[in-house]
């Protein structure tokens, strides 16, 4: 049997990890002028989605917290495609790019989606117990 990671065993947390580290490589090559604006905010966005994740999912038992920081997260997310339109249209990344990170952080999206309309099913199971 093998000991459960926590929140790094979810699938939307790997997928989450997976676009921010995406993101970091591509912003090495961004103008220097964007160090401190376009360059930190991408970042910043997409790796606070995966912050969120382990928070919430941490927090579990209480389904309000965990909705919350879900919720925080799916922000942190849309806010992350936000800089992506904002890379595009600078011409800082390619088309195909764009498409490729777009369609990441959208399917991320329907995941924290799903997770906001069925908390329960991330909660804690309650432990029996038995009376012997």
């Amino acid at each position: 049997m093998t000991k459960s990671k926590g929140y790094r065993d979810l699938i939307v947390y790997q997928k989450a990890f997976a676009l921010a580290m995406k993101i970091f490589h591509i912003t090495k090559a961004f103008p220097p002028e964007e160090k401190y604006s376009l360059t930190d905010q991408i970042r910043r966005s997409s790796r606070s989605v995966c912050t969120c994740i382990a928070e919430a999912y941490r927090k579990r038992k209480y389904q309000g917290y965990f909705v919350n920081k879900i919720s925080d997260a799916d922000g942190e997310n849309s806010e992350t495609i936000v800089w992506l339109e904002f890379s595009i249209e600078s011409s800082y990344i390619e088309h195909e790019k764009f498409l490729e990170l777009e369609q990441d952080a959208e399917e991320v999206g329907r995941m924290l989606n799903g997770m906001l309309e069925n908390p329960e099913k991330f909660l804690p199971k309650e432990k029996i117990k038995v009376e012997v």
